[in-house]
């Protein structure tokens, strides 16, 4: 279990937000957060404290008035810590390279490789074929419908018909580095994790996995860990201190490490 830090950006400002309410339409979204700092300044802060593998999510769809502004972000986030981040929203095989060059160490992909609701396999191997397996990272984020987490596109607004199973991870890992999992209906709200999902990933563990969503105190993290079979890594974001709430970054840190000591012989 791993600490994966995450920069949310919307209408060019970091911000945090709560999943379910983000609309295209107006480019509007129910607000937890909103930072006066920018997202190169929170690259810098993961980067001092040697923080990896953290995610710039671009919230803005590509035809919005503020996309550019908010894509300038990340950039300016991506060239102050090369390597160390991740950069999702909006990526295609026109753009992804763009992003891997200015210092992302992998592309976050969902809407690209869905057609008619339906994982098109055509789609992402056009997609791999420029970032090659080891630096794309499929978003599989969800939403609960009838008894089920089915996965959600287009900044989360849209169902799918492909449901998270263990058969659609097994088909999926031969394309993935990683999977990145926003569990939709509690993000943003820091009001308990999806036990439910996270045993289901947790007993899935061929690829890693980072999962987000309703994390909101130390108690949530003990849970994730336990649920998950210590199998997951994790994103807290409207939670923790750097974006206005009471969990402090380096209390997740430090009980990070105390899982890696008590791994130890």
């Amino acid at each position: 279990m791993r600490f994966r830090p995450c920069i949310d950006i919307h209408n060019g400002k970091v911000k945090q937000i709560v999943g379910g309410t983000l609309r295209d339409a107006g480019d509007t979204a129910e607000e937890n957060f909103v930072s006066g700092q920018d997202a190169a300044f929170y690259a810098n802060l993961y980067r001092r404290h040697q923080i990896a593998g953290g995610h710039v999510i671009m919230l803005n769809a590509q035809d919005s008035p503020y996309y550019n502004e908010t894509r300038h972000q990340a950039m300016e986030a991506l060239a102050a810590y090369p390597g160390g981040l991740m950069a999702g929203g909006g990526i295609t095989p026109a753009n992804a390279a763009a992003f891997l060059e200015a210092g992302a160490s992998h592309v976050i992909v969902t809407s690209w490789v869905f057609r008619d609701g339906m994982v098109s396999y055509p789609a992402l191997k056009e997609l791999c074929a420029v970032t090659g397996r080891e630096r794309l990272v499929l978003d599989v984020s969800c939403r609960k419908r009838d008894g089920a987490y089915y996965i959600v596109t287009d900044r989360w607004q849209k169902f799918t018909d492909e449901r998270i199973t263990e058969r659609l991870l097994d088909d999926l890992c031969g394309y993935a580095d990683e999977f990145l999992i926003h569990a939709v209906d509690v993000e943003g709200k820091a009001s308990g994790i999806e036990r439910e999902l996270v045993e289901l990933l947790g007993d899935w563990h061929r690829i890693p996995i980072t999962y987000a969503g309703g994390v909101g105190s130390m108690d949530h993290l003990r849970q994730l860990r336990e649920w998950g079979q210590d199998h997951l890594d994790v994103t807290v974001g409207s939670a923790l201190d750097l974006f206005g709430g009471s969990l402090k970054l380096q209390e997740v840190l430090d009980f990070m490490q105390n899982i890696d000591r008590r791994r130890k012989p």
